[in-house]
């Protein structure tokens, strides 16, 4: 049988079977038949749309992804009630006030008068912050290579931002050590990651290291005083060679250790700075910057027994020309001409640039020395190692700290001999005395051990003196090395007030915070100060 039809309508018609070839084109007809078609009805039961050419898309919804909240305030407008209200409770009686003033007038006045004549609050300083009476240790810092030689720390110096301290590494309890390698070292208090025991910046250096000091302007500069005599310039910036200037071992070279230097501003130029030097040879010498990285002698000076200025309350220097060790200087800071030294024989001397007459001493100098001593100050119990001029008194006074071997600093003036003050601190050495930079009745001095007997008590190695509170004890003494060691050489912060360093024969310095009681100037502390030397003075 054949059927015709088509399959998306359902309609099919029988044509049933083929006829002969011949009866082929013959008419005829035959009854129709209805197929039903499953497709439609099954695309209709899946859903399907063939006018999408895309699946089915899934849709949800999910709760709110945020995990943090917030409150905040209402931003509402006050109401006219509550203006009302308010404007109600700030009314005053003008009237009333005015003749309340003018009554009690007289009577304000009068006091006001009497009490800024009055002088129940001199010396009274209002202070908003929290007292701490505690000196704290910041940092405790050290050159493990260094303490491993049992070198000591003969000299440490802040940079000009007071952001860096420096030490140098040597030997100051005798013996000839001038072939024994030694270090300087500089860390960067400010710097994140701070390892106490590795310095930023470790330079070698042939001979002992016996001081320091940095340029006062230029941060990386610092310059340092050899026990060979040489004077040496490192630029701390520089890791690979940081010499940048020496003096090298000439005729106009120091022929014993150098104990201190000092930049010097140059009057001629005033980007530059000169170098002074002072030695136990006897002589004080300034030294110039030169292009091809020398440091050439421009003047010097020399003291000599025989020169040095006698006063009949003092005892007589040994005769003739012999030359008399120099260990420590310090500048007035109101005449750049005059500066102190201290002296091997005991003696703190009044000396000036400006002197003219030729010294006696007899040398290989490529420039002639002079003789600047004008002044001879009552003597120690032995050799002075430190000196310190004040940066706060008046002219008038030109007031001076010096310590030595005897253990007692002095406080001295430049118009008398005899000391103002002498206040025994310990009963061994004191090497180092520095004056504060920012509280005129108060010092620090740094001793070989802590003692106690009947007129004071101190514990440690570092004393703090407040004139305000006693000049004849110190306000606080702190331990710093272990045992009997010594402390050799501290140094206050002038940028960071509150900070002082310490370096000590142990090979470590340490960093320590000052309360606010010693770097918090009083009002009238400078008048406290030269009243109390004038009093002793009259």
């Amino acid at each position: 049988a054949r059927f015709h039809g088509n399959p998306r309508s359902g309609r099919w018609e029988l044509l049933g079977p083929r006829p002969p070839l011949a009866a082929m084109f013959a008419d005829g007809t035959a009854p129709g038949a209805d197929v039903e078609s499953l497709w439609r009805s099954a695309r209709s039961a899946r859903c399907e749309a063939k006018s999408c050419q895309t699946g089915k898309i899934s849709t949800a919804e999910t709760a709110v992804q945020s995990h943090t909240s917030r409150d905040a305030g209402v931003q509402t407008d006050q109401s006219k009630d509550a203006v009302q209200d308010f404007q109600q409770e700030v009314q005053v009686d003008y009237a009333s006030l005015l003749s309340f003033l003018q009554r009690v007038e007289d009577a304000v006045i009068k006091e006001l008068n009497k009490n800024w004549k009055s002088r129940a609050f001199d010396g009274f300083e209002v202070n908003w912050t929290d007292q701490n009476e505690t000196v704290l240790c910041l940092h405790t810092l050290s050159y493990p290579e260094a303490q491993d030689q049992n070198l000591q720390v003969t000299s440490v110096s802040w940079n000009a931002t007071g952001s860096v301290v420096a030490c140098s590494y040597g030997r100051l309890d005798g013996g000839d050590w001038s072939t024994e390698k030694s270090y300087v070292c500089t860390w960067n208090l400010d710097r994140r990651g701070l390892n106490p025991q590795r310095p930023d910046l470790v330079v070698d250096v042939p001979s002992s290291v016996m001081c320091l000091a940095f340029h006062p302007s230029q941060p990386s500069l610092v310059a340092g005083g050899l026990f060979s005599g040489e004077l040496v310039v490192w630029d701390t910036s520089r890791t690979e060679d940081p010499v940048i200037w020496r003096t090298g071992m000439t005729d106009d070279t120091h022929t014993d250790p150098v104990y201190q230097v000092n930049w010097l501003p140059d009057a001629k130029h005033r980007n530059h700075a000169r170098l002074l030097s002072v030695s136990t040879d006897g002589k004080i010498l300034v030294w110039r910057e030169e292009r091809d990285g020398r440091l050439a002698l421009a003047e010097g000076f020399a003291m000599v027994a025989q020169q040095i200025p006698r006063s009949a309350q003092l005892k007589k220097f040994a005769r003739g020309e012999a030359a008399v060790g120099v260990t420590s200087l310090s500048f007035s800071h109101f005449d750049p001409r005059v500066f102190v030294v201290g002296v091997e024989g005991g003696y703190s001397l009044k000396c000036s640039t400006a002197a003219e007459t030729l010294a006696l001493h007899r040398t290989g100098s490529s420039v002639p020395l002079r003789a600047p001593a004008e002044l001879a100050f009552s003597p120690h119990g032995g050799p002075v190692y430190s000196v310190s001029c004040s940066p706060f008194h008046r002219q008038v006074l030109n007031l001076f700290l010096s310590c030595g071997t005897d253990g007692q600093v002095h406080l001295h003036s430049m118009l008398q001999t005899q000391a103002l003050v002498s206040l025994q601190l310990s009963k061994k050495y004191l090497f180092c005395v520095r004056w504060s930079p920012v509280r005129p009745l108060v010092f620090a001095a740094a001793s070989g051990e802590g003692n106690c007997n009947q007129r004071f008590c101190s514990i440690g190695d570092v004393h703090l003196v407040d004139f305000e509170k006693s000049s004849r004890k110190p306000a606080v003494s702190i331990k710093q090395a272990a045992g009997e060691r010594p402390v050799y050489c501290l140094e206050f912060n002038i940028k960071q007030t509150r900070l002082l360093a310490a370096g000590d024969a142990t090979g470590t310095v340490k960093v320590w915070q000052l309360s606010s009681d010693f770097t918090e100037q009083g009002p009238r502390e400078m008048n406290h100060l030269e009243q109390l030397a004038s009093e002793i003075m009259d």
